[in-house]
Formats: C-alpha cells, structure tokens, sequence
C-alpha cells in the first residue's frame, strides 16, 4: 500500500484493512463450525454458528461506514480510491458468504433435531476443502496485496460446481430408490448449494483484488485472458 504524507491517512486505511481480515477470520471461522456441526450432530455448534451470522451483519456495516467516511473526507484518488473500493465489495461478499455458513447450519440443525434416519450418506469433505481454499487463496491476496491466485481460484471455482453437479445427481438417484430419502435430500442439496455458493464469492473476492492491485475489471472474462492480466 502506497504510504502518504498523512499517517494518519495511512492508519485509517490500515485499521480498514485489518477488520475487513478480521471479518474474512471470523466468516470462516462460521464455515468451519457449520460443516463440523453437520458431521458431528454437534447442535451447540450450530447454534453458534448463527449467533455469530449477526456479528458479522455488524461489522459489514461498520467497515461500510468507515469506508464512505473516508471517500467524503479524504477524496481518495488512484489506488487509494480502488481500496477502499474493494473493501466495501470485500465485505459484501464476506456478509453473503456468512449468510450461506448460516444456511449450513440451519438446515444441520433441521436434519439432527428432526428424524435423520433416512438421511443419504454423501461426501461433502472435497467441496468444503475446495471452497475453503479459494477463500484463504482471496484473503491472502487481498492482505498481501497480491492478485496473481485468481486464475487458480477460477480453476477451483470450475471443479466446485462439477462436484456439486455429481452431488445433485446422486441425491436424485437416493430420491428415485427410496422416496423416504426426498426431505433429507433436498435438505442436503441446500446445503451443498450453499457451498457452491461460497465458492462463488471467493471467486468473486479474487477478482475485487485484481481490481485493486492492477486497475483492470476481469469479471465475466474466460481464464485465458485472465491468466494474461494477472
């Protein structure tokens, strides 16, 4: 981050990086327990888990209004102006990938506290691994100031929806053989959703920080030109 003749200048964007980590810290932390939760029948857990949705609502707005009181009163221009830009997006997508953790661990309550003994038995280990990943990969970036991950993201971000793809299937196939199986998995498929869903706005997040670091809007563009501007 390019320094100033105001440090107190600096310190006001620094402060605004560090909660945006914060907050990616504490969404993460919400993913985590929501997919622990689910594994584990850990219904304490998953309470938790939407205890803390509500923090993040708080800080979403927080952060948000520390970012519009420095554009009106610091008129920031060039890369000053894209971060704190990117910030404001950053943290939208951190409150949508809470509210996603959220989903996880309501629909986790729903299946433990109701009967679960026709639940299908599907993996979900690899996805959540995956989408956990791209959002370190856009975290990392955002804090080290470093935009080169985003191609990887996209690549990850294509595996994510094959998977839930090969979920949705099997979930349909537990439906056709035992219709005694169709409340727990759309349950599941809810779920499952969710995660693509997370990988969405990591992939998101990615590319907010090549907007920040290089000036350029990569959105909607094929992972051949994106490997080129990054």
């Amino acid at each position: 981050m390019p320094q100033h003749t105001s440090k107190e200048f600096d310190k006001e964007l620094e402060a605004i990086r560090t909660s945006v980590l914060e907050l990616g810290g504490l969404v993460e932390g919400m993913i985590r327990s929501a997919i622990s939760g689910l594994d584990e029948g850990d219904v304490a857990l998953l309470r938790d888990v939407l205890h803390r949705e509500k923090q993040v609502n708080r800080m979403e707005v927080e952060i948000d209004d520390r970012c519009n009181h420095v554009i009106a009163r610091r008129q920031p221009t060039a890369y000053d102006l894209r971060f704190v830009l990117t910030c404001m997006k950053m943290i939208r997508d951190l409150e949508r990938i809470g509210d996603e953790a959220e989903k996880v661990a309501r629909m986790g309550l729903f299946i433990h506290e109701s009967n679960a003994r026709f639940t299908p038995r599907i993996e979900l280990s690899a996805m959540f691994d995956l989408v956990m990943k791209m959002m370190h990969q856009s975290l990392d970036g955002f804090a080290r100031n470093d935009s080169s991950s985003l191609a990887e993201v996209i690549r990850e971000d294509i595996a994510v929806d094959d998977q839930f793809r090969n979920t949705l299937r099997l979930l349909i196939s537990y439906m056709i053989e035992d219709s005694r199986t169709i409340s727990r998995s759309i349950d599941l498929l809810f779920i499952a959703k969710a995660l693509e869903r997370i990988g969405d706005h990591s992939k998101n997040m990615s590319e907010h920080v090549v907007y920040m670091v290089k000036g350029r809007d990569v959105r909607h563009q094929d992972i051949e030109d994106v490997e080129k501007q990054v």
